[in-house]
């Protein structure tokens, strides 16, 4: 009987590159030949936070990274399978010694996933080595010295990708693999609209941003439409791996120094740091994905209301910005982060629904999807953390504020395009003559608003208002404050 070779195995999960990616790095440095996995898991698959615009971003990743390695005469084993059968079918081939990987801060899915994963090498005699990601710390306490040690990993040397000869599996041994195990298919729809995913597509983003993009990045940081240029645009990159936040963060640190306006890369690199802190805080507080953080906030009872849901769903609430927005979204998986905000916090207090009946839709729509980011980031526009400022955006007034000439309202409302500017803004001002004036029919044409914004907003004002003098909503936020208050939050601050 043929004795099977020792190898180890790189399992890729958000962490879709070759350069800085300490687990490849460990894989290379153990000595025995490494394959590269990929496994499509039915439990993401089926997981309602999922769509299929994350998964042919995934793949477009991984055909970047088999164009790379084909240098290296090896490419990504990528399958669709659950996590141990997989590797089962492995070890029919190879024996498996270690397992390198990054910590995932994921859905509760994954973490359980990772538990029963945990017990089957153990089980198999298999060592499991898993890496810190952009300096998320699991099993921590409290956050003290966290920034400090997040900004000493933040600068800290990149690891380099340079396998030396046959330290791979190489094509035809992958062949062999694939005849057995479930061999996705990683082709993608070439007419779209998203941003296409791959590390070679994310540095192309990111260098635009730093060579001249980032020039009107504070101007234009909170404007729909003019956004979609001076921002970066790296934010799905970094979400699937295939930027890690150590090396945009070292090339940001470079060109602030040599930059003639240093605040707009500044504002650009405290984000990053906010990145962070809003991973970590999920880390922490898994509970997050389902629950408020602040339990004091589980007695707020909110009637669901499906003709509302399905208005904001669609974009067709009778609201010009929100409708825009959420248009915006859906075809192209991107909105800057004052939309975003306006959109959770129109659904959460002027359609007074529960922060949890968004989850999914969104999740689905954000090319950029983050755990880490989506729940802590819902709940704190939801109103219902305790510590942050309770904001509740008046769609009218951002979109006079950031959309003043209806530029980005005029692309995704192309209903409302033909009307003067004001009458875009607000079209539920429009007479029965000015209707006609105009041939357009508000209820017909466009929505009639679904909802009174003065009216719903006082009463989510008055009501998210008092439960913060909630004796639990004000434990709660006594223990939030001091199991995640970062000791240098104002260095954290810093923008210059």
């Amino acid at each position: 009987m043929k004795t099977k070779e020792h190898i180890n195995v790189v399992w890729l999960k958000r962490d879709l590159r070759l350069q800085d990616n300490e687990a490849i790095s460990n894989a290379l440095k153990s000595g025995k030949r490494v394959l590269i996995l990929y496994v499509f898991e039915h439990l993401l698959l089926n997981d309602a936070h999922y769509s299929e615009r994350h998964f042919n971003f995934i793949k477009e990743s991984l055909g970047d990274l088999n164009e790379n390695l084909e240098a290296h005469h090896t490419k990504v084993l990528t399958i669709t399978s659950d996590i141990t059968s997989a590797f089962n079918q492995l070890q029919a081939f190879y024996k498996i010694d270690s397992i390198f990987s990054h910590v995932e801060t994921g859905l509760l899915v994954t973490y359980n996933r990772d538990k029963e994963f945990t017990r089957y090498c153990r089980n198999n005699f298999i060592n499991w080595e898993e890496s810190k990601n952009n300096g998320v710390e699991r099993g921590l306490v409290n956050r003290d010295n966290w920034f400090e040690n997040w900004e000493t990993y933040m600068n800290s040397a990149l690891e380099v990708f340079q396998p030396t000869n046959n330290q791979f599996l190489n094509h035809s041994e992958i062949e062999t693999l694939k005849d057995v195990l479930s061999e996705t298919d990683l082709s993608t729809p070439e007419d779209t609209k998203f941003q296409r995913g791959g590390t070679t597509m994310g540095w192309k983003y990111a260098n635009s941003f730093f060579k001249n993009r980032h020039e009107d990045y504070m101007a234009n940081i909170s404007k729909p439409e003019a956004s979609r240029t001076s921002c970066s645009r790296i934010s799905p990159y970094i979400a699937w791996g295939n930027l890690s936040i150590r090396q945009v963060f070292q090339k940001a640190q470079q060109l602030k120094s040599t930059a003639e306006n240093k605040r707009h890369i500044g504002a650009f690199i405290s984000r990053l740091r906010w990145q962070a802190h809003f991973i970590q805080k999920f880390e922490m507080e898994h509970t997050m994905e389902n629950a408020s953080v602040n339990k004091g906030y589980h007695k707020l009872k909110k009637t669901l209301s499906e003709s509302y849901q399905k208005a904001w769903k669609e974009g067709q609430t009778g609201f010009p910005l929100v409708d825009a927005s959420m248009r915006c979204l859906l075809e192209t998986g991107y909105v800057n982060f004052r939309m975003r905000a306006m959109l959770a916090s129109f659904f959460t207090h002027i359609l007074w629904q529960p922060w949890q009946s968004a989850t999914t839709h969104l999740s689905q729509q954000f090319l950029d999807f983050e755990p880490g980011i989506h729940f802590p980031q819902l709940q704190m526009q939801a109103g219902e953390t305790g510590i942050n400022n309770l904001r509740i955006y008046n769609p009218t007034l951002n979109g006079l504020k950031h959309d003043p000439d209806a530029v980005f309202i005029k692309k995704w409302v192309p209903e409302l395009a033909h009307l003067d500017t004001p009458f875009i803004h607000e079209p539920y001002l429009m007479t029965e003559m000015e209707q006609t004036f105009y041939n357009f029919k508000l209820g017909e044409d466009y929505p009639i608003p679904i909802v009174d914004v003065k009216e719903n907003r006082k009463r989510a004002s008055e009501i998210l208002w008092n439960m913060k003098k909630d004796p639990e909503v004000l434990r709660e936020s006594y223990r939030i404050l001091k199991r995640h208050t970062l000791q240098d939050r104002k260095r954290m601050l810093k923008s210059d």
